[in-house]
């Protein structure tokens, strides 16, 4: 029998909706019912068990991530990237440390992936109840650090790619030390996803200890080899900040959410969610400055919860700018927001 998502598979459907009230407690049953209709598909479909293996351990593994950072969505979180090979007698390494209490002073909870280094560092710092660890099974070097070792936040990952979306979809900033392959790939991928809009705008801090180069080097690689190749735009560069002190990399993650709390799409809207409101008369001046990124006769104007954000109940009371976003140039958005916070 070949299989659909609509509602045209007879007895399958109807077995499917009695598993699903049988089971109990299902939420969001409609989404439930296409899962396990993909499951069906994907079985009759794939020939190879490594393909079903590789679903299976995708599914199971996101599902864990939901479970565990489910409770703590209403705290800010920041991921913190770095080496691995990092020694506990280095400055950066101490460094990582301190900026790890700072978050948790400030508030944040700490994501690292779980490892030694510049993450066991981090961990230590925030302590054991502001942390979480996400790490990798590896066959060498990622063993998980004493800190998250045992700890409820903790969780280890198959597939890389799985650590990456937990990284990134529950952090609201990135910070990032200095570190091997894997930390500049985080950094690409961050910078990847903002620039494309496959993540919503956060602050990403590149970290160099004071007189460090690491990161300038870096910065020069994209100037020369990127920008200048027009591989990149300009307004690119404004997605990330290179600092070398911990009180500017947390006063750069504070100011971010200082007014703006949080956006969302609502059919061809850009909602933009407020801490405190804005006049009138704001809302006018950035629609002047950002005209570049509306959509044709578009506009920016206040607004508040719209219908479709009701199933974010614990939200509706936030201030909205409603925006004809364009969505086409994402670094523009981000200057949407720091323009917001400065108002």
């Amino acid at each position: 029998m070949e299989l659909h998502f609509t509602r045209t598979n007879g007895p399958v459907d109807d077995s499917i909706d009695r598993l699903i009230r049988h089971a109990g407690d299902v939420r969001h049953p409609d989404y439930v019912r296409e899962m396990i209709l993909a499951a069906l598909k994907s079985g009759q479909e794939s020939e190879d068990r490594i393909d079903l293996k590789i679903m299976n351990t995708t599914l199971k593994e996101m599902r864990f991530t939901t479970k565990i950072f489910s409770p703590y969505r209403r705290v800010r979180k920041v991921t913190v990237f770095g080496s691995a090979r990092t020694g506990a007698e280095e400055p950066i390494y101490k460094l990582a440390q301190e900026l790890g209490k700072k978050l948790a002073a400030a508030g944040y909870m700490v994501i690292t992936g779980g490892g030694p280094g510049i993450m066991q560092a981090v961990n230590e710092g925030a302590g054991p109840e502001n942390s979480f660890g996400v790490n990798i099974r590896l066959p060498f070097e990622q063993q998980m650090n004493p800190v998250v070792a045992n700890n409820p936040r903790a969780i280890t990952y198959k597939y890389f790619f799985n650590r990456k979306v937990a990284f990134l979809k529950e952090s609201d900033a990135v910070a990032l030390f200095p570190g091997g392959f894997g930390t500049l790939d985080e950094a690409m991928e961050t910078l990847t996803l903002v620039q494309t809009g496959k993540r919503a705008p956060l602050p990403l801090v590149l970290i160099d200890e004071p007189g460090g180069t690491y990161w300038t080097g870096w910065i020069h690689f994209l100037e020369e080899e990127l920008l200048d190749r027009g591989y990149i735009h300009k307004t690119d560069m404004d997605l990330f900040e290179r600092v070398d002190s911990l009180e500017d990399a947390l006063r750069n993650i504070q100011v971010f959410y200082s007014r703006y709390h949080s956006l969302r799409y609502v059919g061809e809207k850009l909602v933009i969610r407020l801490l405190t409101p804005l006049t009138k008369a704001a809302a006018e001046e950035l629609q002047a400055s950002f005209h570049d990124i509306l959509m044709p006769h578009g506009g920016i104007s206040l607004s508040g919860a719209l219908p479709a954000e009701s199933d974010e109940p614990e939200l509706v009371h936030l201030p909205r700018l409603v925006v004809d976003f364009d969505r086409r140039d994402f670094a523009r958005l981000r200057h949407l927001i720091d323009a917001i916070n400065r108002l």
